[in-house]
């Protein structure tokens, strides 16, 4: 249920945020946006499960044997990036269209084109993080998602941007904090109820404190980053108007409110974690929170696929 109604934000997305603004809708931006999504939701798991792994592994009495981690998500995940990549690659292949065939993609040209070479990186690490995945070493994915992050980080900011290097400087933070953010919760979660059955609840406790004081320096950053990268776009006498008169506007104010609501579950569940007689009581607002999550997720996705606005 989830994963269909984050796979429709992208989708109808762009004609919903375009509706009234007068702003032309590129051909294709759904099965973008969708390709951008699967992408991001890609990265973030196996980064979060590295993540959250790591932590666990600090944990007093916690198993971190094979009985004590939940079975990886990494292989598919890296498997979907690689298609999902394969995807975009060909759209850049075709000069940003969508191709109607293979005769359309122009695969050579690719190499003739900063964003051909990204767009490679990008194939070819989704690629490399499945090897390692699947690998006795799948701690070694780290460098590939590395090399996924940062293409991403210089695709967003094309060398015309006005300083796009800080622009990809911004990016880099951000999506690195989110996907450790929003795959670190949803690793967590799939740990504890591995554990819930096994271990004592204090280790259960534990993990989720640890993880709670990681994500509120991750929401202080990805916040930051965030409004930082906005005003960038939309300058602050412009910003009021241009979150309801454009489509890109539309879709960040979304964004926002997601995140406002995901801050507020998070909360919820740092004050059952601390307060509440059965710590695990926090698992509810936190399940709720994988859920909006996904949808900032599918909402990121949607933004990569809708014109960036005017600087007016």
């Amino acid at each position: 249920m989830l994963v269909a109604l984050a796979g429709l934000v992208p989708l109808l997305g762009p004609s919903t945020a375009l509706h009234g603004t007068g702003e032309a809708r590129a051909p294709g931006a759904g099965g973008i946006a969708l390709l951008r999504t699967v992408l991001f939701a890609a990265l973030c798991i196996p980064v979060g499960e590295l993540f959250v792994n790591r932590l666990a592994r600090s944990v007093p009495g916690a198993e971190t044997g094979p009985r004590g981690v939940p079975r990886s998500w990494s292989p598919c995940a890296a498997a979907a990036g690689f298609l999902a990549a394969l995807g975009l690659a060909s759209v850049v292949a075709t000069g940003n269209l969508v191709p109607d065939g293979l005769s359309d993609v122009d695969v050579g040209g690719l190499y003739a084109s900063r964003d051909g070479k990204l767009a490679l990186l990008e194939v070819n690490a989704f690629l490399v993080a499945w090897l390692c995945a699947v690998s006795a070493r799948p701690v070694t994915q780290v460098w590939p998602l590395a090399a996924v992050i940062v293409a991403e980080a210089l695709r967003a900011h094309p060398t015309t941007e006005h300083t796009p290097l800080t622009g990809s400087g911004l990016t880099l933070v951000h999506l690195t904090c989110a996907a450790l953010w929003a795959g670190g919760l949803l690793h967590a979660l799939r740990t504890l109820r591995l554990w819930r059955g096994r271990q004592a609840t204090e280790a259960g406790a534990a993990l989720l404190g640890r993880y709670a004081r990681v994500a509120a320096v991750l929401l202080a950053a990805i916040t930051a980053t965030g409004v930082w990268s906005s005003l960038r776009r939309m300058p602050p006498e412009t910003v009021l108007e241009q979150l309801t008169a454009t489509a890109y506007g539309r879709a960040l104010l979304t964004k926002v409110l997601l995140v406002a609501a995901v801050a507020a579950l998070a909360l919820w569940a740092r004050r059952r974690l601390r307060r509440a007689a059965d710590p695990l009581t926090a698992y509810v607002p936190a399940r709720a929170e994988v859920v909006v999550l996904g949808l900032v997720v599918a909402v990121s996705g949607l933004l990569t696929a809708l014109p960036v606005p005017i600087r007016w």
